[in-house]
């Protein structure tokens, strides 16, 4: 199964927005070796289409997952959790940290489970629930 990527460079900690088309399990190597630094950033589109986009920004344990519908149309993940809903959390967002409330923030493990349903199903809907932004 294909899949069509950019992310976080394990070597320079930088995001490459060169954008890769492989099969899952180079994703799931490069996203393993992110995991090794403790933070990365990476976006996954199914191949041949724009949208959606699924983006997952983490820091430690903690995710923050991104859909995009369209250029001007965004939503979170509502959270599972993982951080009390008033907590303040960084994660990584391309080559910055970010701040975001913990009510959308996820385990990285369960981030990981979702963005390879969503290659496979290819329904980010189906997901969780979603808050438009």
């Amino acid at each position: 199964m294909l899949v069509s990527w950019t992310a976080t460079d394990p070597d320079s900690r930088e995001f490459s927005p060169t954008e890769r088309t492989s099969d899952i399990a180079d994703l799931a190597n490069h996203f393993t070796a992110l995991r090794s630094c403790g933070q990365g950033y990476f976006e996954v589109r199914l191949p041949g289409r724009e949208f959606p986009l699924l983006t997952v920004g983490f820091l430690d344990d903690q995710a923050v997952i991104h859909r995009f519908d369209a250029a001007e149309r965004s939503s979170l993940l509502v959270g599972d959790g993982t951080a009390a809903a008033d907590a303040v959390v960084q994660v990584s967002i391309m080559d910055d940290l970010a701040v975001f409330s913990g009510d959308c923030v996820t385990a990285v493990d369960r981030a990981w489970a979702l963005v390879r349903n969503f290659i496979q199903t290819k329904a980010p809907g189906e997901l969780g629930e979603w808050r438009e932004l």
